[in-house]
């Protein structure tokens, strides 16, 4: 059954199925409809998040295996509940000793029967690698880590001859055991600390189906496809009937079972045909549980003007697009332009559209060399089977791919469908003017080539170059967007956020209407998230730093003051305006509720967050530091700047002046937040409350916004504006319970309501036959005027009465809902 609303849980060891279980019975009265719940299957020891799956034949043990998931099961059938349940077909967690599958490759090469399971190229162009897959786990150069003694063959039980480093394993080829086996001296014969043991340790690994390396060598040599460029998640070949057998078994089990009732499919774009699989998952649910109509989502970022394809047989996204869409109607246009203006000014860097091209070439000649290369080879094969293009070199079809990559403006083209082809061609289009003038002549046989599904005698080449280059641009706009632009463009980081555009202008009701409109029409069964386990900011952090959009002058005075005081003592002379912009809005934002400027202890916590998060920001945005080259020396700088700003005496001026800000524009926030929540709610599609946020969720990105949640806290109802957000959820998700019609199949149609005394309102009405659901939310409450906030957001009577209107044959409407800047009225019709 399609869900009323859902609850998301992040399980790792420490809140395991036995844990979900225990709080199944708050959200039964909380009025949610199913449990939410991260990957299930075997992941690497220790995972906290459970997308690095090294086993999909077994449920985790960590997390209470299948005696604990049918426990949880039952609690939930107990309390009439369902289970979605997230997946991850795009890749396995691989090294470690952890994978049977990624180990028997390594063992047996290209005649291990798990080869074809995953994306590995057997033929590189590095001739070393043919035949052998490249191993990058070594922490340092290969001969630094072979002269260390590090690498040590073992014969280890339940694994057999093997050379072991740190965690990882890497099994000897079946030709060698028996040579070792024989020699009751083997090991210590190859021991690599003696110069002969080092030798034959060599000679022995020179011999494998892999090559050890070095990590920072994964970039430009690895002839397997990884998850982005993480080593440690090795892509899977998803597509193949075998594969999808072996690695959906149990969760179709499961589900043919009646314990899942849902699935997430992460990450659909890494897949070499997100469409068909969808297709085979959506089949292969209609065979296991006939008759049961199985809610089917997507992971998918959505850019601007892009749609879902509807012949994908999919219930929908899972909502970051809906976080996208409330986002935009919450910040003020002119506001927002007055504060990209100033960045711009204090810090020379260019808009957001600039900076993703920027990181999209740094991202793919820094970490997608070899992906970059293997497309390129792909074209340059299809070009040698043609006389007229057997001239079309190699390194020059390499370095158009990469200016269109620049440029490309969605995840994928998917092409080899016939979809969404108009997006490669304005990439080639955008692409020409910076490439170079003999390589352009490329570019109208490569959109040729990569623009339409392949056909002709030649389908499996031009097959093979399309998947090629779509699985590196999902990969490279995710890295270069989410990863890298993000943290270098940030007028507002209320507007950086997982499907988010920065650079897009903000939103008008007209578009938000429309959108409401064409997910009650096309997709009224995703998902709406306003938070997740990927979120760069907490929902209320957002909300909060969205007033800063009506408030731009006000903002751009205190950066004037507060600016120069970072650079006090010389420390701040090094750091980069826009790293120290960004401090100070994560400080305005992530300020706990009513802390003062001189509560010292609370502000040694706010540090330790924002040291976390800081370091993390830094390293993504790779300009003064970055994951493979930390600059230690920048860091400390900035770690200096923080602990002034939020700890040093002389700072307790700027830290009074921030405490009076938060303070003002505090209430604003929460106003904001309660508008979202409230649209969240109501709004056409499947509402999710990610873990905790039932409560006020100021958190940070991950492991910040993966921390323990107190349900028992929640269970009491809290206090204050705790009390109100969770009262407000339980509220509307009782009205969902005792209407699930109305919201799971109502029309939406947008309310015209004028501005009254200065508050902008969002109103519409959901409506399913006589029953009619009517929401009046405000807009810009600091745009009221308001001194201190306080009914700032505050929904007029005259505006309801301008709504109320609209219906004049519902002579009793009921009032759901009537919180500060929200409305929601129950009535009938009369007709």
């Amino acid at each position: 059954m399609i869900p009323r609303a859902t609850y998301r849980l992040q399980l790792h060891a420490e809140f395991t199925f036995d844990d979900a279980a225990a709080v199944v019975p708050y959200l039964a009265d909380l009025g949610v409809s199913h449990a939410y719940i991260s990957p299930i299957l075997t992941a690497q020891s220790g995972s906290m998040h459970g997308y690095d799956v090294v086993d999909p034949s077994q449920l985790n043990p960590e997390l209470g295996g299948e005696p604990g998931f049918h426990r949880l099961a039952a609690a939930l059938h107990t309390h009439n509940m369902g289970l979605v349940v997230d997946i991850v077909p795009n890749h396995m967690g691989v090294g470690g000793d952890q994978n049977p599958w990624w180990l028997d490759v390594l063992r047996h090469g290209r005649a291990s029967a798990y080869a074809g399971f995953f994306d590995i190229d057997w033929t590189p162009p590095d001739p070393s690698l043919h035949h052998r897959m490249l191993a990058p786990f070594l922490g340092a150069p290969y001969g630094e880590v072979l002269q260390s003694g590090d690498l040590v063959l073992v014969d280890e039980p339940g694994h057999g001859w093997a050379v072991r480093y740190h965690e990882h394993l890497f099994p000897i080829r079946p030709q060698d055991v028996p040579a070792l086996a024989a020699d009751p001296d083997a090991i210590a014969a190859h021991n690599a600390t003696t110069p002969q043991g080092r030798a034959r340790l060599h000679n022995l690994l020179e011999r494998q189906n892999f090559r050890l390396a070095w990590w920072r060598t994964g970039g430009d040599l690895i002839n397997w496809r990884r998850f982005f460029d993480i080593a440690g998640l090795a892509a899977l070949n998803a597509g193949r009937a075998e594969v999808f057998a072996a690695s959906h078994e149990v969760i179709l089990r499961l589900y043919a079972e009646g314990l899942i009732d849902g699935l997430r499919v992460d990450h659909v774009d890494g897949l070499a045909d997100p469409g068909a699989y969808c297709r085979t998952l959506r089949a292969a649910m209609q065979a296991a549980r006939p008759g049961h109509q199985g809610w089917l989502l997507v992971e998918k970022i959505l850019a601007a003007g892009e749609a879902l394809e509807p012949s994908w047989q999919t219930d929908g996204t899972t909502g970051y697009d809906f976080m996208n869409d409330v986002s935009l109607v919450l910040h003020d246009r002119a506001g927002l332009a007055a504060l990209v203006a100033d960045w711009k000014r204090r810090t020379g860097r260019p808009g957001f559209a600039v900076e993703e091209r920027l990181a999209r070439a740094q991202n793919l000649d820094r970490s997608f060399h070899a992906q970059l290369s293997a497309a390129a080879a792909a074209l340059y094969h299809l070009a040698a089977t043609n006389p007229t293009d057997r001239d079309r070199p190699e390194g020059a079809l390499r370095r158009c791919l990469a200016r269109i990559l620049v440029h490309f403006p969605h995840y994928r083209s998917y092409a080899a469908e016939g979809l969404g082809t108009g997006a490669l061609h304005e990439a080639i289009a955008a692409a020409e003017p910076s490439c170079l003038p003999p390589d352009r002549a490329h570019l109208p046989r490569i959109a040729d080539w990569l623009g339409s599904p392949p056909t002709g005698p030649h389908a499996a080449l031009r097959h093979e170059a399309i998947r090629r280059f779509e699985q590196l641009s999902a990969p490279i706009a995710a890295k270069s967007v989410e990863d890298t632009a993000f943290y270098r463009y940030a007028p507002l980081l209320s507007r950086n956020d997982v499907g988010f555009d920065p650079g897009e202008r903000v939103g008008s009701l007209a578009g938000w209407h429309a959108a409401c409109a064409h997910r009650a029409a096309h997709w009224p069964h995703a998902m709406l998230a306003t938070a997740t386990h990927d979120h760069k900011r907490g929902e209320d952090l957002r909300a909060r730093l969205a007033v800063l959009s009506t408030l731009a002058e006000e903002w751009i005075a205190c950066l004037d003051r507060w600016l120069p005081t970072l650079r006090e003592g010389g420390l701040g002379e090094a750091i980069d305006p826009a790293d120290a912009i960004m401090l100070l809005q994560m400080v305005v934002g992530g300020w706990p509720p009513g802390m003062a400027p001189d509560d010292a202890e609370a502000a040694v916590a706010l540090r330790n967050r924002l040291a976390e998060w800081q370091n993390k920001a830094l390293r993504e945005a790779k300009r003064h530091s970055s994951w493979s080259a930390p600059d230690v020396q920048y860091e400390a700088i900035a770690a200096a700047v923080l602990d002034r700003l939020l700890l040093d005496p002389a700072q307790a001026g700027t830290r009074a002046e921030i405490a009076d800000l938060v303070g003002f524009i505090a209430p604003l926030g929460l106003e904001n937040g309660l508008v979202q929540t409230v649209l969240k709610l109501t709004a056409p599609g499947v509402p999710d409350i990610y873990q905790g946020t039932e409560f006020l969720d100021f958190s940070l990105v991950d492991p910040d916004n993966r921390g323990v949640v107190d349900y028992a806290a929640r269970a009491a109802g809290g206090t204050g504006a705790n009390s109100d957000k969770r009262r407000v959820i339980a509220t509307m998700l009782q009205l969902r319970r005792d209407h699930p019609v109305l919201f799971a199949s109502g029309d939406y149609r947008p309310i015209p309501v004028p501005t009254v005394q200065k508050v902008v309102v969002i109103a519409f009405e959901r409506r399913i036959g006589r029953t009619i659901l009517m929401v009046i939310c405000s807009r810009f409450a600091a745009g009221s005027g308001a001194g201190s906030g306080a009914g700032g957001g505050l929904v007029h009577s005259n505006a309801v009465d301008a709504a109320l209107r609209t219906h004049p044959d519902v002579t009793r409407w009921r009032q759901v809902l009537s919180e500060r800047p929200v409305t929601v009225l129950l009535g009938q019709t009369s007709a």
